[in-house]
């Protein structure tokens, strides 16, 4: 039975027409990794790169040398060859409060700023990280248009089925923000000094002392003053979030699916690649991570096993290492199964192995060596 098509990650970076990579997968399967390795392998065969992680692990800053990530792009020392790399982490509230400052005077903005439920929606409110993630990346991609800084964007997301919250997160949130209860809140400050502003605001009276019994007094003064503060600003969430949805959608765009040769990760692969195929976004393919490579393919599980028993009393090393193959051999076998599994149900989705690594990724050594494994195909190797 053949293979899948290969994923061929140098014509995948190479191509000029690429501006934006997402990386999703699983949590733990080397996801970040991923989207590190090919920020430096794009950057040092002549690209502009911005590594943006939604993940909040440290070890992208780690393996890059710097001391720390935040919400502004930070330059990668040590890079070779003609290009450039930065890398940022998102933060959440930062940017939020960037959307405010850059939509509303500075009087509004900063009553926006200050009020509790303002600061409590930025901190936690459900999907509000994915919205983020997707004004960072509209504004990365502004900046890029305007003056040339990137020309490549590699987004590594959150672990597991939420990476691809942030497809959802712009409708969540321009729904909450469009919608009736926050229409009903704006009702008296749109209305003000009119008199459909008078019959409004009796009505939404009555309405407030039911929901202050509810929500308690101090809650509810704090919605309907944050509501009064952003009302002008509820058309352009939408607006900047469809456009981003849109930019995701882009022939430019591609996504990259990281997953280990394990059933759970592989079952999660299986979800976003139909989910990417269900929301029309530019799939590239799939990297199946940390592969147990086998040197010696020639001696079979049976012939180890029984070698390891014959020498076993004069010579346990190498027994030892006999069995050693012997396991190994097992883990290519479950893991070439599952994988086939995987190809079986997508047959038109591009993979490349990456073979496993003796110890963790640490530095930008290590990180060249694994851009230089998703590079090469199993043929190749």
């Amino acid at each position: 039975m053949p293979g899948p098509p290969r994923l061929d990650i140098d014509a995948l970076i190479h191509d000029p027409a690429t501006r934006i990579i997402v990386c999703c997968g699983a949590g733990g399967v080397g996801k970040t990794t991923t989207a590190a390795a090919l920020g430096l392998r794009a950057a040092e065969q002549g690209r502009r790169v911005c590594v943006l992680t939604i993940d909040p692990a440290r070890r992208l800053a780690q393996a890059m040398g710097l001391t720390e990530l935040d919400n502004t792009p930070r330059p990668v020392v040590g890079i070779d060859g003609g290009g450039s790399l930065s890398a940022m982490m998102l933060d959440m509230k930062r940017t939020f409060d960037e959307v405010v400052e850059g939509h509303s005077d500075s009087e509004r903005a900063q009553a926006i700023l200050d009020n509790p439920f303002y600061q409590a929606l930025s901190s936690s409110f459900a999907g509000t990280q994915e919205y983020m993630a997707m004004e960072k990346l509209g504004q990365l991609r502004s900046e890029a248009d305007r003056d040339g800084t990137w020309d490549l964007i590699i987004v590594d997301t959150p672990p597991s089925r939420s990476a691809l919250d942030f497809l959802d997160a712009p409708d969540r949130l321009g729904t909450f923000l469009d919608g009736r209860f926050i229409k009903i809140l704006a009702a008296p400050a749109r209305g003000a000094g009119r008199g459909i502003g008078k019959i409004l605001g009796a009505g939404f009276s009555l309405f407030a002392g039911v929901l202050t019994k509810i929500l308690g007094a101090q809650l509810l003064t704090d919605l309907g003053a944050f509501v009064g503060a952003v009302d002008t600003m509820f058309g352009g969430f939408r607006e900047r979030a469809e456009a981003t949805y849109a930019l995701l959608q882009d022939p430019g765009t591609s996504f990259v699916v990281v997953a280990a040769p394990e059933r759970d990760a592989l079952r999660e692969a299986s979800y976003f690649v139909d989910r990417l195929k269900q929301d029309g976004m530019p799939l590239a393919g799939l990297v199946l991570n940390r592969v147990q490579q086998v040197r010696a393919p020639e001696l079979s599980i049976e012939q180890a096993l029984a070698g390891a028993e014959r020498i076993r009393a004069e010579d346990p090393a190498t027994a030892a290492l006999l069995q050693l193959h012997a396991d190994r051999m097992r883990i290519a076998e479950r893991q070439g199964r599952l994988a086939r599994r995987f190809t079986v149900a997508h047959p038109g989705v591009r993979v490349t192995d990456v073979y496993a690594l003796a110890e963790d990724v640490h530095d930008l050594d290590g990180l060249r060596e694994v851009g230089s494994l998703l590079a090469c195909s199993d043929a190749e190797s």
